[in-house]
């Protein structure tokens, strides 16, 4: 008889040992409340709340959550709830056990990840990953990657953002910039101390921040495998938002917050590793050159390079994903890019070699799907390992002007989503149901955008003639 991955995933999550430990873990925190949660196609964290005395139960069987909540339960302008409309069938959340962590902010709540199935029930597909999942999607691609080439991606994430609230305006000199400034690190401190301390609570290993732009705060933790990385991304802005509360104040991941002010970014620090085999510790890193120092890649790494921005246009409505992120491209010297290229250490650059043996694409925003952002990533420098795919020479000098060797970078949601279209690659990186969904999302709110007069419109126009 064969076992679909929702029963293969409830036998693993029976084992006495990992629930005993979970009971031990629970009963020293004094946990009585566990989250259940998983993430939508935008990011939104979505879930139950369950009494930890019914961990074994909800182990095996989980959760159950209607189609429509990995769409957010948005309905487009026509009234169509995405995912199916209200008689689509529910799915199963089912917990990855090693994910179990107690909310430092209240250590009586607990949460798990988890993984989206069809539910046992369905004759066609019962017991099925639920393709609209992007996180079961990420943890599927990049199995599937380690399975075919010995390697797996790393990487760390860049997270800026933009806090608001008393004591916490900016005070600079006309024509210069607060960045790095400590005196602006030390108005912020009761926000960074919270948030580092829960999220070091969390598992994140936290590692160096520091102050940016008017209200923008950037504090990163180590690098590591992709998946982990996108769950911590994800935990990470659940910790902001708690300390918002906390303090009083409000944090906020909008990719352009004002105009004039730099973006908000979440550059992906990205190298490519061998598994690592039975005795050795971290792998090879197969970007570097074993002895040299100097800023170079090899020759794999250049061919990884020129896979991810060959897709670079393509997965701008992952990167990108929101009507706001494009006026983040539109301000040359604001430090985003402006068109498909790369550099060593250039920051205008949308690929920039920051360091031996690891690739910072500039392209994501703070509001990126790290778990959708992470699987075109993979599969896109699989395609130029594959293909041999050449990055050119590094841009020397400003990208901002000349041309690209690659193509033009998407400049508005609308045209994000016609380059998403016509990449395969990328949509397979997504798959079929999932590339469906994120398209009728985005192209109904690229719609809804197009549709509503703004406040920049109402005084270029209001009374403009005669």
């Amino acid at each position: 008889m064969t076992t679909t991955p929702l029963a293969q995933h409830r036998e693993a999550n029976a084992d006495a040992s990992k629930l005993a430990a979970i009971r031990e873990r629970i009963a020293a925190a004094g946990v009585e409340y566990i989250y259940y949660q998983g993430v939508t196609i935008t990011g939104r964290v979505i879930g139950k709340v369950v009494p930890a005395r019914h961990l074994a139960r909800n182990a095996e069987k989980g959760v159950q959550l209607h189609r429509t909540a990995a769409a957010d339960l948005q309905s487009t302008r026509e009234g169509q709830l995405l995912g199916g409309g209200v008689e689509a069938a529910e799915f199963t959340m089912l917990p990855d056990l090693d994910t179990f962590a107690v909310l430092p902010w209240d250590t009586k709540v607990a949460r798990f990840f988890c993984r989206l199935y069809e539910p046992g029930h369905r004759a066609e597909d019962g017991g099925q990953p639920y393709a609209g999942d992007p996180r079961g999607n990420l943890i599927r691609v990049h199995e599937e990657f380690t399975a075919r080439t010995g390697l797996e991606l790393r990487s760390g994430c860049e997270p800026e953002m933009t806090w608001t609230g008393p004591g916490l305006e900016a005070k600079f000199r006309p024509g210069s910039s607060p960045a790095y400034h400590v005196e602006h690190l030390e108005r912020y401190r009761p926000i960074y101390q919270k948030v580092i301390a829960y999220a070091q609570a969390l598992g994140l290993d936290m590692i160096e921040g520091d102050y940016e732009d008017p209200g923008q705060l950037e504090l990163n933790w180590m690098y590591d495998h992709a998946n982990l990385t996108a769950d911590r991304l994800v935990t990470y802005r659940q910790v902001c938002r708690q300390v918002g509360r906390e303090l009083g104040v409000t944090p906020s991941f909008m990719p352009k917050p004002a105009t004039g002010m730099m973006g908000n970014g979440c550059h992906h620090n990205v190298s490519l590793w061998t598994v690592p085999s039975a005795g050795e510790a971290a792998g090879v890193n197969i970007l570097e050159e074993p002895g040299r120092t100097d800023l170079h890649l090899t020759e794999a790494g250049r061919h990884a390079l020129g896979g991810i921005l060959s897709h670079a246009a393509g997965g701008m409505l992952v990167f990108g994903s929101t009507v706001n992120s494009y006026k983040r491209y539109w301000d040359a010297g604001q430090f985003a890019p402006s068109q498909i290229n790369w550099g060593i250490d250039n920051k205008t650059c949308t690929v920039r070699l920051s360091a031996v043996g690891r690739l910072e694409f500039k392209l994501p925003d703070a509001m990126v799907n790290p778990y959708l952002s992470h699987a075109i990533l993979i599969r896109a420098a699989e395609d130029g390992l594959n293909a041999k795919t050449d990055p050119g020479e590094p841009q020397a000098g400003s990208s901002y002007g000349g041309t690209s060797k690659f193509a033009k970078l998407p400049l508005t949601l609308g045209e994000a989503l016609a380059a998403f279209s016509e990449d395969t690659l990328v949509r397979s990186a997504l798959g079929d149901e999932l590339s469906d969904l994120l398209v009728a999302y985005k192209a109904d709110e690229w719609a809804r955008f197009c549709g509503h007069v703004t406040d920049w419109e109402f005084q270029m126009y209001a009374e403009a003639t005669p």
